[in-house]
């Protein structure tokens, strides 16, 4: 399951339209594009981190890892209680704007909690559910990133969606988005998960300096919404006690709303109970 496509931006039979690698893309240089000007400006309040200072820490930094995990990434909650989180990523952009009302519906009717990974772009396409979302205790909002990329110092990408190119970037992806939730929620958000949830351990560390934690994951639920209702419920259904289970909420044509329709009911039966991230992560 964990090698299924996680992209999430384009849902079934459709390309990652918008964030993917051409032919034209001209990459600048790492110190160009570190001395330039911020591309999102960020608020100073964002972090108490400046993007100078991540750019001087890790200019020379070079990763080891690269993949969903890296030392500091959360990818299962804390052993000792039959839990389950339900984490729903919305990645915003051309094809992934979209919103599965039905999903969301059925976790309000059935008081299910979960934490959702909101990226900008969905954000600014969806400002009426995005409130009604915050303000919802039945949910928590967490960072999906600026741009929805693949968190990089070294311009690596997954499944053909270009990831930042170094530190700098990697601060801008994460601060831009930080920055937008500080202002609409009053606090700076907690999680951060990357676009693909990929990331190398120099990126990794820039997420846990601007005073985030990286959330990955230990089932995937729907395969970036690729997966048919049976095998989201088949993959949702497996979560064993602690897994931190990753699905989308962006695509209401996708298979995701029905799959996890049926997996709850037999994850309840089984005595799991969901919690929010910030229930079981201190």
């Amino acid at each position: 399951m964990a090698g299924s496509v996680l992209a999430g931006c384009s849902g079934p039979g459709k390309s990652t339209s918008g964030d993917t690698i051409s032919a034209s893309d001209s990459p600048a240089t790492p110190e160009a594009t570190e001395a330039g000007a911020p591309t999102l400006g960020p608020s100073p309040t964002a972090s108490s981190v400046s993007r100078a200072e991540i750019v001087a820490r890790y200019r020379h930094a070079i990763p080891r890892t690269w993949g969903f995990d890296a030392p500091g990434v959360v990818r299962a909650l804390p052993a000792g209680r039959r839990v389950v989180a339900l984490t729903f990523d919305a990645c915003g952009g051309p094809g992934g704007s979209g919103y599965d009302r039905a999903l969301i519906d059925f976790l309000r009717e059935r008081k299910i909690p979960a934490t959702l990974f909101l990226n900008s772009r969905w954000i600014d396409a969806n400002p009426s559910a995005f409130h009604r979302l915050a303000a919802d205790p039945l949910f928590e909002i967490a960072n999906h990133g600026t741009r929805h990329r693949p968190l990089s110092v070294t311009r690596r990408s997954a499944y053909g969606i270009r990831g930042t190119r170094n530190a700098a970037e990697v601060y801008d992806e994460i601060a831009g988005n930080r920055a937008k939730l500080t202002g609409l929620l009053g606090a700076p958000p907690r999680f951060f998960r990357s676009g693909t949830a990929y990331c190398d351990d120099i990126a990794a560390r820039i997420v846990t300096d601007l005073e985030e934690r990286f959330v990955s994951f230990s089932v995937n639920g729907d395969g970036g919404a690729t997966f048919t209702p049976e095998q989201v419920r088949t993959a949702v259904a497996s979560a064993r006690d602690g897994s931190i289970v990753l699905c989308h909420m962006n695509h209401p044509r996708g298979g995701t709303a029905r799959g996890i329709a049926a997996a709850v009911p037999h994850l309840l039966a089984n005595g799991h109970t969901f919690v929010r991230l910030s229930d079981a992560l201190r």
